[in-house]
């Protein structure tokens, strides 16, 4: 089973001057076994490629948490209504014909991906969730924590993306403290934010189109 150690990990990724895709994410999507990550814009595609591109995932060796804000492109909250539906047959499920998204959906029912939505808990606050975390670990027990400036998944090539990242082999007190943020996150333990799951928050009316990515795209 291959290690984190080996991959030659460097503390910082520019876009400007790396490879960010190939020189850290895909080594460390294609060595976890685990991958926890805190968006504030989460999307379909996003998981069509984790679960399309890397073979422990395709093959349900790697799981995936994922807290997200509230706040989602139109057909990426109308495919993960239809994904988490807990309906046994719902019709739209039994339809799906893209091979992608049947993997996704497969990876949904059986445990392998996990989704929260975070929202503000202060009063009348039009907020959105910004934490930025990601933490990888591997069968050794080893973990790669990193934070970005990218709002969405992966980043995108139309803006400048900085990555700091830390190692349990070469900083452990801040990957703990990445690490203990993520569970407290995830566990709703955090003030000024609810953490709650995905049906939870749809049925509450809790989750929004995201209309400005109009403007940006």
């Amino acid at each position: 089973m291959a290690s984190f150690t080996k991959l030659g990990i460097k503390e910082e990724y520019r876009s400007d001057e790396d490879d960010v895709i190939n020189k850290f994410f895909k080594p460390c999507f294609s060595t976890c076994t685990e991958y926890d990550r805190c968006i504030e814009y989460l999307s379909i595609d996003m998981l069509k490629t984790v679960f399309t591109t890397y073979d422990n995932f395709r093959m349900g060796r790697a799981k995936l948490r994922i807290v997200t804000g509230h706040l989602f492109k139109p057909v990426d909250l109308d495919m993960l209504t239809i994904l988490l539906s807990k309906s046994r047959n719902p019709f739209e499920k039994r339809n799906i014909k893209d091979k992608q998204l049947l993997l996704v959906r497969r990876a949904f029912e059986r445990g392998q991906i996990e989704l929260k939505i975070a929202m503000s808990s202060v009063p009348q606050s039009e907020n959105t969730f910004n934490e930025k975390v990601g933490i990888f670990r591997d069968g050794h027990g080893h973990v790669i924590a990193y934070t970005s400036t990218s709002r969405s998944s992966f980043g995108t090539k139309k803006q400048l993306e900085a990555i700091d990242v830390y190692t349990s082999w070469g900083d452990a007190t801040r990957v703990k403290r990445k690490m203990t943020l993520f569970e407290r996150l995830w566990r709703n333990k955090l003030p000024h934010v609810d953490v709650h799951e995905f049906e939870y928050a749809a049925r509450g009316g809790h989750l929004k189109y995201w209309t400005e990515w109009v403007m940006r795209e």
